[in-house]
Parts: structure tokens; C-alpha cells; sequence
């Protein structure tokens, strides 16, 4: 995966992404019982959008201390990229819209992140104006004593998105072979055979007209000191705070492995990893925003037909 200093800041004609789109979908109906290992996609080409190369590509792994966290392509302010970001929610507004009347397809959104990376920041600058009729946010913290008696996948499985919806993520699925693994709560046998049965799972929702994007915030470690002290330091925003969260941090070097890990085992054609530079939070919030624009213009969602004869009628007085 390259990284450039700088990027190509065009975006993809819509029938391009579209024809991608299509490409993957029928790529994923072809690869049931063959998509555990990576390397078996290394000669898809990237669906869009794919701007500027965030995303991970199958088969070719990734470092994350090789991946810039305060990256911004060429923009230096936040001021600089308001009407970008304005004009991107608008995009979303009226795909999701039309998402939603269509009632056919839905998609997933995925967001991880080391603590402080942004995940509820992203969520509350990204979607609004999205009506809330159409969208969900679920989090996921420690399972319950119903959840940890099912399978690994029980409680995320309920939370997918029906049509015409589009369901968020604020941690997922992934916290299975994240934090049990940092954690030592399973061994390594049964966190590892996890990496195929999410890929399952994910190409499983992807033949149901689910699609399924992913987005890992990535930030410093300096960057995570200086969020913790600003918290710290703000009375409003103490309650964020929690002593553990010294430990976690404890734990950095350690995550960043599970987090590498699971992105090079899990972006597929299919259900792609974004490794998002999250320093700057206004530029996390742009490359978001406009990737998932980008994916619900190639589904390309429709009104759906309205009724014959509607224009001899005449509303009675």
C-alpha cells in the first residue's frame, strides 16, 4: 500500500465507481469457501473510492508506523476544507435519502479506533443532516452474560442494518480479536481461527445487500497524550476520563499489532479496510465523509417508481 506526501485530490467518476462496484459484488458471490486468506484477491483491483490509496488492498499488508497520522493531503487549516466537507454531507444527505425510499439495500459502517481516536467526534461532524429515520448508531462495550453465553458474533449479528438503513458501528465485531487478544481472555488458537468467520460474516451481509465499509482512526501515540490531558484538564470534560485508561495505553504497542492484524487479514474486495489519518480531526471528518458518499453512489440507490396517473390528479378542496 503506498502512502504519498501528496495526493490526487480528483474523485472517480460515478459510472466508474459504479462498474467497481458491480465488479466486487459479483467477485464476492464467486468466493464463497475461498475467502480466508487475503493473498487469494491480491489481483482485484481497488474498488473505488480508493483516494488517496487509504485503502488497504487484499494481500498487501500494511505498517502502521509507516502510515502518517497527520497526513492532510494538501490542505493545512480546517478552513480549508469546510465547503469540501459541506459539499460531501450534502452528497450523503441525498444518497441516504434515496437509500431509504428504495428499501432494497443498507450499509454497514464500521469505525474503530485506539481510545480518544475520534469515533463519537466522527459520527456527530459526518452525518449531519442525515435524517435519523434512516440511520443507527450501535456501540459495543463489554458483553453482557446473554451475549458472552452465545457465539463471538451473536450480538453484532442483531444490530446489522435492515433495508433501506445504514447502520454505524462505534467498535464492532473486531473487539473479538482486539481487545480478547491484548487482553489474553481467549487463547491464541481461537482469536486467530476468528479472522476467517468475520470475512465469513462479512461476505455473508454482502449477499444480503448489505454493504459493509471499514474505517480504522488512526492517530499517535503523542496526539492520544495530548487528548487525554485536554481532558483532564476541562471540567466538562472529565466524565470522558477514566483511570483505565492509563492501562490501555500501557498496551499501545500491543494493539497496534492486533489492529495491523486484523486489517491485513480482514479488508477484502468486499468489505474493505480504511486506515484514516485522525490527527487532524477536520481531515479525518473529509475522508470519511466522501468515502462513504462515494460507496452509496456506487450502489447508486433509487426512488422507487411512483404510482401511474398521478399527474390527473387534482387534490379536492
Amino acid at each position: 500500500m503506498n502512502h504519498p506526501t501528496k495526493s490526487d485530490n480528483s474523485f472517480t467518476p460515478a459510472n466508474n465507481i459504479a462498474m467497481e462496484a458491480t465488479k466486487n459484488q459479483q467477485a464476492a458471490k464467486t468466493q464463497v469457501g475461498d475467502i480466508m486468506a487475503p493473498e487469494f484477491l491480491v489481483d482485484e483491483p481497488p474498488p473505488k473510492p480508493n483516494y488517496p490509496h487509504y485503502r488497504v488492498r487484499p494481500g498487501e499488508p500494511i505498517v502502521l508506523a509507516d502510515i502518517d497520522p497527520d497526513t492532510a493531503e494538501h490542505y493545512k487549516k480546517k478552513k480549508n476544507i469546510e465547503k469540501e466537507l459541506e459539499k460531501q454531507r450534502d452528497r450523503l444527505t441525498d444518497l441516504q435519502r434515496r437509500l431509504y425510499a428504495e428499501n432494497k439495500r443498507s450499509l454497514l459502517i464500521v469505525l474503530q479506533a485506539m481510545d480518544t481516536g475520534g469515533k463519537d467526534g466522527t459520527i456527530k461532524n459526518v452525518f449531519q443532516g442525515v435524517n435519523p429515520q434512516g440511520c443507527r448508531v450501535w456501540s459495543f462495550k463489554k458483553p453482557s452474560d446473554e451475549e458472552a453465553s452465545h457465539d463471538f458474533l451473536w450480538r453484532y449479528h442483531q444490530r446489522t442494518p435492515q433495508r433501506g438503513m445504514i447502520n454505524i458501528f462505534n467498535r464492532s465485531h473486531y473487539e473479538d480479536v482486539l481487545v480478547v487478544r491484548v487482553k489474553q481472555l481467549v487463547p491464541e488458537e481461537v482469536w486467530r481461527e476468528r479472522y476467517q468467520t468475520i470475512n465469513q460474516f462479512e461476505q455473508m451481509l454482502t449477499l444480503n445487500n448489505i454493504t459493509v465499509i471499514k474505517f480504522f482512526l488512526h492517530i499517535s501515540k503523542d496526539e492520544q497524550k495530548q487528548r487525554l490531558e485536554s481532558r483532564l484538564e476541562n471540567p466538562n470534560k472529565r466524565w470522558k476520563f477514566s483511570s483505565n485508561d492509563i492501562k490501555e495505553r500501557l498496551l499501545w504497542d500491543d494493539y497496534q499489532t492486533a489492529f495491523e492484524d486484523a486489517i491485513n487479514n480482514c479488508s477484502t474486495a468486499y468489505a474493505p479496510w480504511y486506515v484514516v489519518p485522525a490527527n487532524k480531526k477536520w481531515y479525518r471528518d473529509l475522508v470519511i465523509a466522501r468515502a462513504i458518499a462515494d460507496t452509496l453512489e456506487a450502489m447508486n440507490p433509487q426512488y422507487p417508481a411512483v404510482e401511474q396517473g398521478l399527474e390527473n390528479i387534482t387534490i379536492p378542496d
